[in-house]
C-alpha cells in the first residue's frame, strides 16, 4: 500500500512538473491517433453513409458480417498484417514505413475504419424511413439527402467517431508490432506504460496512465455535452 501511495505521489509530481518524457510521449500519441482518426473519418464516414443510404446493401449477405467482424478485430492481428505488408519481404516494404509513425497510423486506421463504417451505417439505418422519402419528394439531390440524414443521425455519427478514438488510443498490440516502441520516435502512451511497468518505474507508468484516462474521459465528456445540445 505504501508503495502505491508513493508511486501516486511521484506520478502527480511528474504531471505537475510537465516531465519531458511525458510531454514527448503524449505528443507522439496525439500525432499518431489523431492522424489515424482523421483518415478513418475521411474514408469511413462517406462509405458508411453511402451504405446506410442505400435501400439494399450490395453483397449484403457477406458485406455486413465482414464489417461487423472488423469492428471486433483484434488489434494484434491488424499489427501482424501491417507488419507483413511493410516488412522487407512484404509487398510494401519499399516504402520504408516499418517502425515509423506512418506504420502506426496505418495500423490504427485499419482498426478504426470498421467501427466508423459500421456505426455510421447503423445510425443512418435507424432513422425513420419516411424522412428519406420526404427529402426525395422535395427534390433533394443525393448530396443534399446525405447531408440531411447525417445531420439527423449526428449523435450516432459522433458515437462512431468517439468509439473509433477510444479503440485506437487505448490499443497496444498493433502499435508495438509495427512501431517498435522506439524512444522519441514511436513510443506512445500505451507502449510506454507497458515498458515502464516492466522496468519497475511505477510512478512514470501511473502518470502515463492518468493522462490516457484523462484523454479518454475528455472524449466521452465531449460526446455527452454535444448529445445534450
Amino acid at each position: 500500500m505504501d508503495t502505491l501511495i508513493e508511486a501516486l505521489r511521484e506520478a502527480l509530481h511528474l504531471l505537475v512538473a510537465m516531465d519531458t518524457a511525458l510531454v514527448r510521449v503524449v505528443g507522439m500519441t496525439l500525432r499518431v491517433t489523431g492522424g489515424a482518426l482523421v483518415l478513418s473519418m475521411l474514408i469511413g464516414l462517406p462509405l458508411g453513409a453511402a451504405l446506410g443510404l442505400r435501400d439494399r446493401v450490395p453483397a449484403g449477405g457477406c458485406l455486413m458480417p465482414v464489417i461487423y467482424t472488423g469492428m471486433g478485430l483484434p488489434p494484434v492481428v491488424v499489427g501482424l498484417f501491417v507488419y507483413l505488408l511493410l516488412s522487407n519481404q512484404g509487398p510494401l516494404g519499399s516504402l520504408g514505413w516499418l517502425f515509423t509513425p506512418r506504420a502506426m497510423v496505418a495500423a490504427q486506421t485499419i482498426i478504426a475504419l470498421p467501427l466508423m463504417i459500421g456505426l455510421t451505417l447503423t445510425a443512418l439505418r435507424g432513422l425513420d424511413p419516411a424522412l428519406k422519402l420526404q427529402a426525395r419528394s422535395l427534390g433533394a439531390t443525393p448530396m443534399q439527402l446525405a447531408r440531411t440524414l447525417l445531420l439527423e443521425a449526428r449523435l450516432g455519427v459522433l458515437a462512431a467517431v468517439i468509439a473509433a478514438f477510444g479503440s485506437i488510443i487505448s490499443e497496444v498490440g498493433a502499435v508495438m508490432l509495427v512501431g517498435g516502441n522506439i524512444e522519441g520516435q514511436t513510443r506512445v502512451l500505451t507502449t510506454a506504460i507497458v515498458l515502464e511497468t516492466r522496468r519497475g518505474n511505477f510512478a512514470l507508468a501511473l502518470a502515463l496512465g492518468i493522462i490516457l484516462l484523462t484523454l479518454a474521459f475528455a472524449a466521452n465528456y465531449l460526446f455527452h455535452r454535444l448529445s445534450d445540445e
